[in-house]
Order: structure tokens, then sequence, then C-alpha cells
């Protein structure tokens, strides 16, 4: 028989609370997470040709992503706010698709996967806002955490 499950944010009464990371290391961490905007090739043809109406959409996805990051624990009410020493935010362009990458690192103890989750969800939103105007079909999916580490 498995061992019942236990949650970090609840304690034994079941109540949420903020994990105590005090004691733990402050280490270097990196997490990437990543996003896809689906939408119709036409879409994709006016943003490779900066010609939707709303402006250069990259640019601007990338800025509100790396802002969401550096704001993650103002939205999780649970999550640590902690310092991030770089956020970085890659676009892949396919046929009928943007994959959103979204990069954060820190030093702290506790793990960085929030803010770049945040980030890859943020970039993609913007994206879809950016778009919408063209584009009724869009859909956002994927979101999910890549890869993390710590050292």
């Amino acid at each position: 028989m498995k061992p019942p499950i236990t949650f970090s944010h609840l304690d034994q009464a079941g109540s949420a609370h903020m994990v105590n990371v005090g004691s733990k290391p402050i280490q270097l961490r990196r997490a990437v997470a990543g996003a896809r905007l689906v939408c119709q090739p036409a879409t994709i043809r006016a943003l490779k040709a900066r010609a939707l109406p709303k402006g250069d959409v990259l640019t601007v996805a990338q800025i509100a992503a790396i802002q969401a990051a550096k704001r993650t624990s103002d939205l999780i009410p649970l999550c640590h706010p902690i310092a991030l020493c770089h956020v970085a935010v890659e676009f892949k362009i396919r046929r009928d698709s943007v994959d959103v990458t979204c990069s954060a690192e820190t030093s702290a103890p506790t793990g960085v996967e929030m803010e770049a989750l945040t980030g890859a969800s943020i970039a993609a939103l913007t994206l879809y806002d950016m778009c919408k105007a063209v584009d009724k079909h869009m859909r956002i999916e994927g979101i999910h955490v890549i890869s993390k580490t710590k050292q």
C-alpha cells in the first residue's frame, strides 16, 4: 500500500502555509518552462512581417514575460519572493504556432520553476492578446516545466 500523499503547503490540520526554507542552503538554481500558442498560418505570416495591428508582438511578449517572472510571488500566494539573477525568453516560430521557452535563474534556498512557468504563461497570453484581432481560433497549450536544476 502506498503512503498517503502529503503536500508541503498544508500543515497537519490542512491549513495552507508558506513552506519554511530558512534552513535550506542557498544554491544556484535554474528552471526552463515552455508554452505554445497555436494559431492560423496567416497569423504567423503577419507576425513575421510585423504587420499585426498592435505592433512588435514578440518584443512586447518578451518584456511581459520578464516582468511577470519578477512578480511571480505577487501572483501566486504561497510562492516565495526570490531575487532573479537572469530571465531569458525565446520564441520558435512554426507554420501554425509559436513555441515559447522561458528560463529563470536565482541563487536561493528554493526553486525557480514557478518564475519560469509564469514567464512562459504570460508570454503566451501576451501573444494571444496581441494577435486576437486577426485570429479568433487561437489557443494556448502545453504549459510545462522543461527542466530544473540546482548546484
